[in-house]
């Protein structure tokens, strides 16, 4: 197994409290699951007074939050929330956006080709993502590779296998990528049926936005067993969290989490 570098969770000596908003909901994963994993890395330090939402729409709460951690899939901000958040982290919030955060997904029409829709329905939001979500393959292993080395989100995390959904995104040039992958290929089931002419498809990524920043990882897939019941299938029979229980993607799930809180990783505060 590739060597992970693990360090001791700090708590966080600060006289004020550190707010913290957690988005978590959405369509066809185990919110459930990823609300709990979540809450319980955030529960890891002294210092934080956190808040759980659903989706986007309590702006006074996320804007005056020193974070936002967004764990969604097909939950669509306004413009309004959107260029809310946008103006939250130019003025120095961190916005850590994970998996199917970055998604606006139309789910087939009845009698008509099986097919997921994947419109530009939230264009703000995506701005201050940096990307959005266009398409995967379907799930299998595969490979993450180290772009940046010593960056602290990563320094010791040797590249690694990993069963997840693999991302196709439609980005912008202004991301510093720390993850990717190489993949050329056929994803059936999106109207954006193959990943077209790029190669290399960023997982784990940052983007400045004035004074804050955007952290992006788009690992972290879970399906429970009643979770796509609006798709016809009323009980998938099997729990998937098998995304989750990659060593690796814990330690960098954990390492953003601590970059959320108080804006270093483990690795810079010791």
């Amino acid at each position: 197994m590739p060597h992970v570098m693990h360090c001791a969770t700090p708590q966080v000596n600060s006289v004020l409290p550190v707010k913290v908003a957690l988005v978590v909901g959405g369509r066809w994963h185990d919110v459930d699951y990823a609300r709990l994993e979540l809450l319980t890395l955030l529960g890891e330090y002294d210092s934080i007074r956190c808040s759980v939402h659903s989706d986007y729409s309590d702006i006074d709460v996320l804007g005056q939050a020193d974070a936002v951690v967004a764990y969604t899939c097909d939950v669509r901000p306004t413009q309004e929330e959107s260029l809310a958040l946008t103006q939250a982290v130019r003025g120095g919030m961190r916005f850590l956006a994970l998996h199917a955060t970055n998604s606006a997904l139309d789910p087939p029409v009845a009698g008509g080709p099986k097919v997921f829709r994947t419109p530009d329905a939230m264009p703000e939001f995506s701005a201050l993502l940096g990307n959005r979500f266009l398409a995967h393959p379907k799930i299998s292993p595969w490979r993450v590779d180290v772009v940046q080395p010593e960056h602290p989100l990563v320094a010791g995390v040797s590249s690694f296998v990993t069963t997840d959904e693999l991302y196709v995104l439609d980005v912008r040039e202004d991301l510093e990528v720390i993850l990717d992958t190489e993949f050329t290929g056929e994803c059936p089931g999106f109207e954006v049926s193959h990943s077209g002419s790029r190669t290399r498809h960023p997982v784990l990524f940052t983007r400045a936005e004035g004074k804050g920043e955007v952290v992006y990882f788009t690992l972290g897939h879970c399906r429970g067993r009643f979770d796509v019941t609006d798709l016809g299938i009323a009980d998938t029979g099997t729990v998937d969290r098998v995304a989750w229980e990659s060593v690796q993607y814990r330690e960098i799930l954990r390492r953003c989490v601590a970059w959320a809180v108080h804006g270093e990783t483990d690795e810079e505060s010791g």
